[in-house]
């Protein structure tokens, strides 16, 4: 999972690519961008595909709950426009989001192990990751509370065009519902 903004990354731009349509209004621009999230477009799932695959601290079935844990945070945002500002060619549009509260389900499950860190462990008493990932996963999984975020896109006109600009790390975090607020 310590590769996770690095997917981020790679999710956005390809949202950021797929954000620049003929003559979009930059409201529509922002809409479609976070369209792609709701329903689980064919390059978001491409890119979480290529993401989980790669991710070394997970088994094969741990991979498989991931990739339906992230589905469902997607699939389940909600968002609201609430403010267009526009300077020339550059538009900044205040959204508000609403996602699963995904960084408070990994916390509850670092505390849970830092209190009960020997029900982690194998039979040889070592400390069994697996057993740690199935937990917090589960714990993921598991998780319907939401919250809600507040991002400020930018958007540049270039040739007509409307296109999201690439996204702060913490903006980023907001979507995935892994931001500390703190």
């Amino acid at each position: 999972m310590k590769k996770i903004l690095y997917s981020i990354f790679i999710i956005s731009f390809s949202l950021f690519l797929l954000g620049c349509g003929k003559e979009m209004t930059a409201r529509e621009a922002v809409s479609n961008y976070l369209e792609n999230y709701i329903t689980l477009d064919s390059s978001v799932t491409e890119e979480l595909d290529n993401f989980v695959k790669e991710e070394n601290d997970l088994n094969d079935s741990q991979k498989e709950v991931y990739k339906d844990i992230l589905k469902k945070e997607y699939s389940s945002l909600t968002y609201d426009i609430e403010n267009e500002r526009y300077e020339g060619d550059t538009a900044y549009l205040k959204v508000k989001i609403n996602v699963i509260n995904l960084y408070k389900a990994q916390q509850e499950a670092l505390d849970y192990y830092n209190e009960n860190s020997n029900e982690f462990n194998n039979e040889e008493g070592n400390y069994d990751k697996s057993k740690f990932m199935d937990y917090r996963l589960e714990k993921m999984k598991e998780a319907n509370e939401t919250i809600n975020y507040d991002i400020e896109f930018k958007l540049i006109k270039t040739d007509d065009k409307w296109q999201v600009t690439q996204l702060s790390n913490d903006d980023l975090k907001k979507i995935h519902g892994i931001y500390n607020e703190e």
